[in-house]
């Protein structure tokens, strides 16, 4: 894959060395996440929301079950459908727009997966609202990307000066940028 702002440039053209050629592509997928030429993490969240969501559908028997505690099926959620949702995030820049999605997915989940509340009053059952939900379940996706995208900052911050990682955090990337 190439990446370059002229999109046109050398498009067609395939990698050729000794014995092998290698087709030129726009994305591909490595170590679970997706590498694109334009640079853009929304279809990245989109695909992780997507494998969230899978997750979720993969064991929705075992989560809606009524055999499990209200905290068994929390704890399911944490080990099993977060960490899908969250690979890969301590490199994500996310808009509003995006972290919106992500607690919509997880609302709907956790919506599911604690079932709907009866109300005292009327009698009538009702879904959770959405403080219901923040109070049962503590970590939240927001607040646990947050966290480890804090992680990382500070493990890059520790790294030695001359890796390519502690040099774009410190604004020392080595070579020329384009003129203007």
């Amino acid at each position: 894959m190439v990446m370059s702002r002229d999109q046109n440039a050398k498009q067609s053209q395939n990698l050729k060395t000794d014995n092998s050629s290698f087709e030129r592509v726009k994305q591909f997928k490595y170590l679970g996440t997706t590498l694109m030429n334009q640079n853009s993490i929304q279809e990245e969240i989109k695909i992780s929301l997507k494998s969230g969501n899978g997750c979720y559908h993969l064991e929705k028997n075992l989560l809606s079950s009524s055999l499990l505690t209200k905290s068994i099926k929390i704890q399911l959620y944490g080990t099993i459908i977060l960490p899908v949702v969250l690979y890969g995030c301590e490199t994500w820049l996310l808009s509003l727009s995006e972290e919106c999605r992500q607690k919509v997915l997880e609302n709907w989940v956790l919506r599911r997966i604690l079932r709907p509340k009866r109300d005292k009053v009327r009698g009538e059952w009702r879904k959770l609202h959405s403080e219901e939900l923040n109070d049962l379940t503590s970590p939240d996706f927001i607040w646990v990307m947050k966290s480890r995208q804090m992680k990382w900052v500070g493990h890059v911050a520790r790294m030695e000066e001359r890796r390519g990682a502690y040099r774009v955090l410190v604004g020392k990337p080595e070579g020329k940028g384009p003129f203007g």
